[in-house]
Formats: structure tokens, C-alpha cells, sequence
């Protein structure tokens, strides 16, 4: 079953145009290189992790793509459940060679699947209930779920907010907040069409984590 969120439309040529202002005039703005579609994966494989991550410390994860790199830094307290599957996803190399498969300009751009069909995962889901005044707004990330599974289901898919507000109500598992390379989120952002699919191969190439 696919896991989507519900959809609210902005306007991709605005969100072009921030682009380039969040760039600066000092700054190069990021470009896509040429990447190929990696082979997919079968879904599952994976165990949820038994062991808690330490709340008092801080969790980045870089996601490094064809279109440049950037991070988020996992909500550990808020989502407890999802930071440390993340975290055991990135250490495993399960984001590692997949895709974003659905990019929606102004709303979102969701990966993580192994298949890059939109119905792969870990082979497991944890659960953390989203807080309920929570905002999906620019940089955010989260968790998709498919529509009859209970807010704050996660498996592997994850999705960036690439909108300023997408009025998504709080039904999906919070993650983290985009800290560098925000930039190159809303580049990958740009990169759809009407139907929400990639106008061009947008690869994760690795995942890390760091604790900093």
C-alpha cells in the first residue's frame, strides 16, 4: 500500500525563486549532477532496534545526494521510536543508493523506499504519536503512512516540507528539522510535475549520522 499524506498546492515558481535568495549572493546555488537510477531493492530485511538512543544527546543524519547534501537533526525527545529506527536505517545502509520517488512542488519530496514505488519499507513499523500542535512547515521532516494506519506510524519512508505551511494535520510521526542544506531541499523540490513524480533521478547517494 502506498504510504502518501494529503496534498495542499503553493506555488512551484515562488518556490523556485526562494532557491536562489537562500542561496545569497556569496553563495554558489547547488546543481544536480547526473545520477542513474539504482537498482531496487526488495522491501523488508530489517529489525526495529531494541535499544532507546540517549535523549540527552544530539543526532544529525546527512542525507548526501546527486543534488547536494544536507542534514536534519532528529527530534530524540518529541519521537523517541523514530530516531532510533532512523538511526539504525542509516547505520544498516538502507537509505543508501534509493531515491526520491515522489517529488510535489510547494508540498513535499518523500523517499526511503527501497523499491522506489512508494509501498517498500524496513519489513517493521514503530510508533510515536505526533505532537498534537505540531506544524508541518519549510524543513520539517516526517514520516508518511498509508491512510489506515494509526497517526505517528513510521516505517522507512520519510518526507521534507518544502512549503512554507502545508497545513498537513498531525498525523505523521515527527522526525527532525532540516539544519544545513536547506537550500538543496527546496532545489529537489522543483524537481516534479503535476503527476508528483521526478522529473529527473534524485539519488540518495549515503546516509550518515553524527553524533556532534
Amino acid at each position: 500500500m502506498t504510504r502518501r499524506l494529503a496534498l495542499f498546492t503553493a506555488s512551484a515558481a515562488a518556490l523556485a525563486a526562494s532557491v536562489g535568495l537562500l542561496a545569497g549572493p556569496a553563495a554558489a546555488a547547488p546543481s544536480c549532477k547526473t545520477a542513474a537510477q539504482p537498482s531496487p531493492r526488495a522491501t523488508g530485511g530489517q529489525k526495529a532496534p531494541k535499544k532507546s538512543l540517549d535523549a540527552k544527546k544530539a543526532y544529525d543524519v546527512t542525507f548526501e545526494t546527486n543534488c547536494g547534501s544536507f542534514t536534519v537533526r532528529l527530534d530524540v525527545k518529541r519521537a523517541p521510536n523514530i530516531a532510533a529506527s532512523i538511526v539504525s536505517l542509516v547505520k544498516a545502509g538502507f537509505y543508501n543508493k534509493t531515491v526520491f520517488h515522489r517529488i510535489v512542488p510547494g508540498f513535499v519530496i518523500q523517499g526511503g523506499d527501497p523499491t522506489a514505488t512508494g509501498t517498500g519499507g524496513p519489513g517493521y513499523s514503530v510508533v510515536d504519536s505526533p505532537p498534537k500542535d505540531l506544524k508541518y512547515t519549510l524543513g520539517l521532516v516526517a514520516m508518511a503512512k498509508t491512510q489506515t494506519e494509526a497517526p505517528g506510524t513510521s516505517g522507512s519512508q520519510f518526507f521534507v516540507v518544502t512549503g512554507q505551511d502545508v497545513g498537513l494535520p498531525p498525523d505523521y510521526g515527527l522526525v527532525g528539522r532540516v539544519t544545513k542544506g536547506l537550500d538543496v531541499v527546496q532545489l529537489i523540490g522543483t524537481l516534479g510535475n503535476a503527476e508528483q513524480q521526478p522529473t529527473r533521478i534524485v539519488q540518495i547517494v549515503r546516509a550518515t549520522v553524527k553524533n556532534p
